[in-house]
Formats: structure tokens, sequence, C-alpha cells
């Protein structure tokens, strides 16, 4: 871990030049790492942050008891579970972010290997999973005191490895799941209360001996279409009249990057959200060779794709662009950061996802500036001294750092005797924008208020504090949509920028800028969101708003 900066034993001499010349993003160290709990009990396969600042992990539930009790001598009483019919551990947790702690949770059903989305009004949807939770619904409402509340048979179909994704409506679609070909909807009505309709798409995507299509990368594209990305290629598909709208050309190379040779995607930032001809364009980073993952089965260990992809999704010809990162990654989270950058973290350079598949864990991040010229894009940060490999997960705070939990490569938990301990440790990595030096350009939000509802094309006047001298040119706004992160993917993750088209000074270092909100449900989708105000690079701490 890289000590913060100490400005007490810096001569005045040196802290009058850092008030003065504050250094350019440029100059920065490349982050930090905190170890924030050495132990929270479960492995932090799933995440969640909440509009509470609550962060819902989980855990799956057959692997044996975990680290931590349930409290008031609750146990889980379950004749369907494959290994403990009774047990008193948790296999949940809520962490609380400001107050670095964190409390037991109960899960009743096995959520291994499901998948989420947080509803309109801010309720965690959590859906399907392994063995009596292949088909359940669980909820979770965000207070001090709640707890999951589940609904067998909520789904119409087994969900394993699947994938949700926020609709402009509200409802979640959930795609996929192993020899799942089709899809269906959350929560149900009386036209779709049994439906799960066909899509033939993950069938054409579906590798005999390694699948390659689970947990497929889903975004919603500005035309209201879903870009939908399995094995090695994607459409774009109309959901409410199950057609295949456009079929995107394959990945130069023809290289898996779904599960279980799992890369990562992410839709870059949206921009320009006024104009007829908005952009919206995919980046996907990672993978495995053809054929790594049965060659792993085997004992046969590949080293991991090293190239990203990159592809303009409203263009009338789109192609990809590839590009090369630092180094090779499978099994990494790709998480959006308040500036628009995105971090690349967690994973291995050899192997596959799956049991004991990965080896040589890549320790350090890659920081991706999407805006630099290509070739230099790609920044290495500075490393965790914790391998984070198969089962792991990273997403952003309110704060703007990435809190990074899990890694289980074992069918139990397992500390001893083998290559990757299962990982209980929960730390947080502090993007270089966070750097004590950066503080007099950071701005601080005075105005609107936390949790603030927002209208679809509402004129919104955010009042922020900045030290420094003012760079008006610099200052953007920027909406994160927080994310379900799972298996390398964070499903529903969504950032969008709104350019200033007004700043005034109204008080001694304080500002007004004015931005128009996202025009619709098909840009923003109902709910909360991370609001922050950019400076020079440099985000402000965020603010919840609702989109309404």
């Amino acid at each position: 871990m890289i000590p913060s900066l100490s400005l007490h034993i810096i001569p005045l001499l040196v802290l009058h030049i850092l008030v003065l010349a504050p250094p350019s993003p440029a100059e920065a160290r490349n982050g930090q790492w905190q170890l924030l709990q050495e132990n929270v009990g479960i492995v932090g396969m799933h995440m969640q942050l909440l509009h509470n600042d609550r962060v819902i992990i989980l855990d799956r539930t057959d692997f044996g008891f975990s680290n931590i009790t349930l409290p008031d001598g609750r146990c889980r009483k379950n004749p369907n579970e494959m290994v403990v019919k009774t047990d008193c551990t948790a296999h949940s947790i809520e962490y609380d972010v400001a107050a670095n702690k964190f409390r037991a949770l109960f899960v009743q059903t096995n959520v291994w290997c499901s998948s989420g989305s947080v509803s309109p009004d801010g309720t965690l949807v959590q859906t399907g999973g392994f063995n009596d939770g292949d088909r359940a619904v669980r909820t979770f409402t965000p207070c001090h005191t709640c707890d999951w509340l589940e609904v067998n048979n909520g789904l119409s179909a087994r969900r394993w490895y699947a994938t949700n994704h926020i609709l402009p409506d509200g409802r979640q679609i959930i795609i996929g799941g192993r020899r799942q070909f089709n899809y269906e909807f959350y929560p149900k009505t009386q036209t779709t209360a049994k439906n799960a309709y066909s899509l033939p798409f993950l069938v054409q995507t579906n590798d005999a001996s390694a699948e390659n299509n689970l947990y497929p990368f889903v975004f919603l594209n500005v035309d209201g279409n879903l870009f939908i990305f399995s094995n090695n290629r994607a459409i774009l598909f109309d959901y409410n009249k199950n057609r295949v709208v456009r079929t995107y050309p394959q990945i130069p190379g023809g290289d898996p990057r779904c599960y279980p040779s799992t890369g990562s995607a992410v839709l870059l930032p949206l921009k320009n959200l006024r104009v007829s001809n908005l952009e919206a364009e995919v980046f996907i980073c990672g993978g495995a060779p053809r054929g790594a993952y049965p060659d792993t089965l085997s004992g046969r260990f590949t080293g991991a794709l090293k190239t990203c992809a990159r592809i303009k999704i409203t263009d009338p010809n789109p192609s990809w662009v590839m590009e090369t990162m630092p180094g090779a990654r499978v099994m990494s989270d790709m998480v959006l950061l308040p500036s628009g950058d995105v971090l690349i973290i967690n994973g291995a350079s050899v192997g596959t996802a799956g049991w004991e598949l990965g080896r040589d864990p890549v320790l350090s991040p890659f920081l991706y500036k999407p805006n630099n010229p290509i070739g230099s894009r790609f920044e290495v940060q500075n490393p965790s001294d914790i391998p984070r490999m198969y089962h792991a997960s990273a997403i952003v705070l309110r704060d703007g750092r990435v809190l990074v939990s899990g890694s289980n490569p074992h069918t139990c938990y397992n500390f001893t005797n083998v290559m990757f301990p299962t990982e209980l440790r929960l730390e947080a990595f502090s993007p270089s924008y966070l750097e004590p030096g950066f503080s007099v350009l950071r701005p601080t939000i005075v105005s609107p208020s936390s949790q603030t509802m927002v209208k679809y094309g509402e004129t919104l006047k955010v009042g922020f504090e900045v030290t420094a001298s003012l760079s008006k040119d610099s200052v953007s706004v920027t909406m994160l949509a927080p994310p379900f992160a799972t298996h390398s993917f964070s499903m529903n993750q969504r950032l969008l920028v709104l350019e200033a088209q007004d700043l005034s000074k109204v008080g001694n270092s304080t500002y007004e800028v004015e931005v128009t909100a996202p025009g619709s449900g098909v840009l923003a989708p109902p709910g909360f969101y991370l609001l922050f105000v950019v400076h020079q690079e440099i985000p402000s701490h965020g603010i919840w708003v609702r989109m309404v």
C-alpha cells in the first residue's frame, strides 16, 4: 500500500506551491490502495451500491459455512441445500461505506452466479442462481434494518449466468443463462407472466465445448434497442418485437470474450445528449483465446488476450477498432469512473474463468482514457498485493473510490495449501484524481441536495465550490448509474456527460453550472444516479439524484 501524503511534515514553501500550482492530472502517481476490512466473512462474488451508500454483497450458499454468523441465533434451514441443511452463517452482507462497518443479511436460496438490477424506486431486484435459487427473485429495500425478501418460482425459466438490464419503462429484462436461449421480463404482467421469449442468437453463439455465451454483455442503445454481445459477435435487438435489427461484424480474430473465456465490456460515456445523431460506443477488453477453456480443463494453460475492441454501435456501417493493453487480462472488471475514464481491474493473465483455471494474477489496474489518441490511452496503475481471481468484483463508490472484493477459485472456502486462498479482505483503490495535491481543483457540490428528483429534459442548476481558479472550459457534470457487478461484467453500468450550457460565479470560489437532464428513459432509465461535477478531470464527490 502507498501511504497518503502527510501535509504536516511538508515545509510551508511546498504547501504554498501546492496551492498556487496544483499538479496536472498527467502528473498523478497512479492511484493508491487501502485495506478496509481484514475479513468481511464472505466472498464478494456479487456487489451493488444502493442510494443509501450501502453496498450489498452476496456469495453462493452451497459451499458450506461462511465466516460470519447470522444474528440473534437465526439459522437457514433448507432441505434442498446440497451441502449444509442447517446453516447459521450468512451468505450476504450490507457494507456501510461511511462507517466502514458491515452486517449480516439472511438469504435463503442459492444466489450462485445470479444477476440483478435496481428498480426505479431503489429496490435491488436479484434474480436466479443455482439449484433451489435458479428461478427465485429476491428483493432488498434500502434501510438500516431491512433484509432480503424472496419469491420462489418468480421467473419463467432457470437463470444461471444470465444478464439483467433495466429498461426505459422501469422493467428489467433477463437474458440467457446456462442452456437458456431466451429472455423474460420482470416484474411480470398479465401478458408476460408465464413467458420466456426465444433468442436464437444465444444458440448461434454457443460453443459446444465451452459455451462462451454466458453473462452476455448487454447495453441499452440510444435508439431504445438492446446491444447484445455474446461470444465474439453482437446484434442490435428490438425486445418489444422480438426481432434482430442489425447484426454487427465479428470481432477481428474471432476469439471469445464472454464467460468462461471471460473478458469485460462497457458502454463508453454518452455525450452530446441533445443532438439528433447521438453516438454510442462499446468497448470490450481481454478474454481468452478460442480453445483455452477446454485446454485449461486438461491442464494446458493458455495466455489471456491483451486486445481490446471498440465499436460505434450507432454508425451506419460499424466496424471494430482494435487496441492493445499493456498486458493480457482475463476475469477483469471494467469500471466507469466519474471522470469518464475506464478502470480495468482484477483478474489473471493466464487461463480462464472456472474452478482452479486461472494463473498469474494481474495486480496492477489499467486506466483507459477514451478521449486520448489511440496508442496513448492506457496507463498502468499501482498494484495491489492481493490477487483477485475468479469470483472477484469491483464497483465505484460515491466518493470516487473503487471498492474491490472477492476471489475464490475453489468449490469451498479454502485458506491453506492452495495457490490462491479464498479471499475475504475488502479493499479500495483510489484513482489519482483523489490525491491530496488535486484537492484545490476538486469541486464540492453545494446544491441541489442529495436524493433530489430530476425530471427528464429538466434544466438543472448545480452549485459547487472550487478553491483554485476555475477553468470554465473544463467543467462538466456526469451521471453514473451504479451497476450490479459479478463475473467481470457490470450490469446497467452507464455514464452520461451533461455539458455545461451556462456557468456563472455566484460567490467567493462558488459557481453555478446549468445543464439539461437526459431527455428520456432511453438515455437514462428511471432510477437513482450519482451526479458529479468534474473540473479539469477531477470529479467531486457525488450526490444522489433520482430520474423520474
